[in-house]
């Protein structure tokens, strides 16, 4: 029998979506310069705090560009300790598959699905931020035949609690290029994040988007805690004390390069509530006045910042307020950012 599917039209293939949006050779260099600093990070090169901050997802272009530029005065102000990679989420997973599954799917939130439009306006907006702020971004490789579509502008991707488990995502990970944050999946599991960094730190043959492809490996695979979901279905956080003195022991048990863990402070870890982000980002920095080893396995934080405290429907119109999970709003993310200079 058939596939019940309706083919509504071929999309381009990466390269020719490249091809017809190309990037300048200043971009270029601009990702290969910031890169490097990323990868001199989780090498243990640099000492610097990485912050992959930013809205829970992209969906409106124009208040992402307008955040971002915020974060670029504040980031020029704190360099020396802190180095930020933006979160541009483009695409976003639903627990029941319903709902906005971001600007991918639907560049107007308000609009049906239009596929097409979406890869274009997703490589049009992470090209704009390059280009107006010097920031290369982060996004989520929910889809990992999608990441070529931006592989020549991201500099970070996280592969996400329910992808990671997923032996297309570990494999499309070996081959990236870039650092991939592996998070622990939603029933907490930390075995199951430790084999994912495992795979994606490995040599691969598979099928990537038609071709026979061998990947050597990616050494900046590393670990996202997000907390996680337990049987009764309350959140859990891990990203405490003993939990980093917990992954650090996994890692010890494994033969894996470059030990390193993000934190993420919303999702599980922070029950949802938005504003405990605050509070988990400077129990984490005491974390790691407490240990030196620890101080060398935190990488960095994930913190979901919007312009607008909170959250909203799709329709209500609140510029710079999220349509997804709620996030810190601006003042609140400025003064944190200035606080954690402080104490790294």
């Amino acid at each position: 029998m058939e596939m019940e599917m309706e083919f509504l039209r071929k999309l381009p293939t990466a390269q020719e979506l490249k091809e017809e949006f190309p990037i300048s050779e200043k971009t270029k260099q601009v990702k290969i310069e910031r890169d490097q600093e990323i990868k001199d990070i989780f090498e243990g090169k640099s000492d610097k705090l990485l912050l992959v901050i930013g809205p829970c997802s992209a969906d409106h272009e124009d208040a992402v560009i307008d955040y971002i530029s915020r974060l670029r005065k504040v980031q020029d102000k704190v360099q020396d300790k802190i180095f930020m990679i933006p979160r541009i989420y483009t695409n976003k997973p639903r627990t029941v598959g319903l709902g906005y599954k971001g600007m991918l799917h639907q560049p107007d939130p308000e609009k049906k699905e239009d596929m097409l439009k979406g890869i274009i306006a997703i490589r049009d907006l992470h090209s704009r931020a390059v280009q107006e702020t010097g920031f290369t971004c982060a996004d989520e490789m929910l889809y990992p035949e999608n990441h070529q579509y931006l592989s020549d502008l991201l500099s970070y991707v996280a592969v996400g609690a329910r992808s990671v488990e997923n032996q297309q995502h570990r494999l499309t990970a070996s081959g990236v290029g870039i650092p991939v944050g592996m998070k622990n999946p939603t029933g907490g599991d930390i075995a199951v994040m430790m084999n994912s960094i495992t795979a994606a730190q490995s040599s691969h043959v598979f099928e990537y988007r038609s071709w026979e492809v061998k990947t050597k490996g990616n050494e900046l695979a590393h670990a996202i805690l997000r907390g996680y979901v337990d049987k009764f279905g309350r959140n859990i956080p891990n990203y405490h004390y003993e939990d980093l003195q917990h992954l650090l022991d996994s890692y010890a048990e494994r033969d894996l390069k470059n030990p390193g863990v993000i934190v993420d402070t919303n999702h599980s870890n922070s029950d949802k509530k938005f504003e405990e982000q605050i509070r988990i980002s400077k129990d984490v920095m005491h974390s790691c006045k407490v240990s030196e080893d620890v101080h060398k396995l935190v990488k960095g934080l994930m913190i979901e910042s919007y312009i607008e405290d909170g959250c909203q429907k799709i329709g209500d119109g609140v510029y710079g307020k999220s349509i997804t999970d709620p996030c810190l709003g601006w003042e609140k993310t400025e003064k944190l950012i200035y606080e954690l200079a402080e104490l790294w």
